[in-house]
C-alpha cells in the first residue's frame, strides 16, 4: 500500500495491471485482488499511473523472489476510519494465505534534521505501541508531514501485530549534508 500523492483516480484504488521494473514483470494476484475489491476499495488504474510510491518498493521484493505476486492499494483517503477498513478487509481477505503486508511512506518532508528526529519519533513511538489511532493522533497533534500514514495505519490493522520493531531510521541529511531532509525508516511487526 502507499499513497496517492497525485490525486488522480479513487480514493482507494487497487489496479488488476502488471507492474514493469528493470528486473521484470512484477504480476498481480487476481484472486486476492478480487477478495481486496470491495466497500472503500475500486478496482482504478489511473490512481497507479503516474504513483511511486508501491512502486518503488518492488525492484527490492524482485531481489527476494521473481515470483512475488502482489495486489496493490493506492490510498487517497488517510483519515482513521478509512485506513481502518482497507486493514480490516485485508486481514479478512488474507485468512488463510501466506501473505506480508507492506506500507510505503517516508516520514517528515523538508524540515531541519533535528525537527525531522523529533517529530518522526513521536510517530514510530506510535506505531511501535501498534496503535493505529494514536497514529493519526500524532500526526495531526505534531502536523507531521508523513505521507503515507494511512497505509501504515492500514497495515498495522491488517497484520493484526503485536509487536514492533524499527529496523532502521535515517534523514536524507544522513546521507548529504543539507538544511531541510526527509525522514525515511524501516519497521518490522510481529505477531
Amino acid at each position: 500500500m502507499g499513497p496517492n500523492h497525485t490525486g488522480r483516480g479513487t480514493g482507494m484504488a487497487i489496479t488488476t495491471e502488471d507492474f514493469e521494473t528493470p528486473l521484470g514483470t512484477v504480476s498481480v494476484d487476481p484472486v486476492l485482488a478480487k477478495a481486496i475489491r470491495k466497500d472503500l476499495i475500486d478496482v482504478d488504474p489511473e490512481a497507479h499511473y503516474f504513483e511511486h510510491s508501491i512502486e518503488v518498493q518492488l525492484p527490492f521484493l524482485q531481489h527476494l523472489s521473481k515470483n512475488i505476486k502482489i495486489v496493490p492499494i493506492c490510498m487517497g483517503f488517510q483519515d482513521y476510519e478509512a485506513s481502518k477498513t482497507v486493514g480490516e478487509i485485508i486481514r479478512d481477505s488474507a485468512k488463510g494465505r501466506d501473505i506480508v503486508v507492506i506500507a510505503s511512506t517516508d516520514f517528515s518532508h523538508y524540515v531541519t534534521k533535528g525537527t525531522a528526529k523529533v517529530k518522526d519519533s513521536k510517530a514510530l513511538d506510535a506505531i511501535m505501541s501498534m496503535e493505529p489511532k494514536k497514529l493519526y493522533d500524532v500526526i495531526r497533534d505534531e502536523n507531521i508531514s508523513m505521507c503515507g500514514y494511512g497505509p501504515v495505519m492500514a497495515m498495522m490493522v491488517a497484520s493484526e501485530a503485536h509487536k514492533g520493531k524499527v529496523l532502521k531510521y535515517a534523514t536524507s541529511g544522513d546521507v548529504r549534508p543539507m538544511k531541510d531532509v526527509v525522514g525515511y525508516a524501516s519497521a518490522i511487526f510481529e505477531k
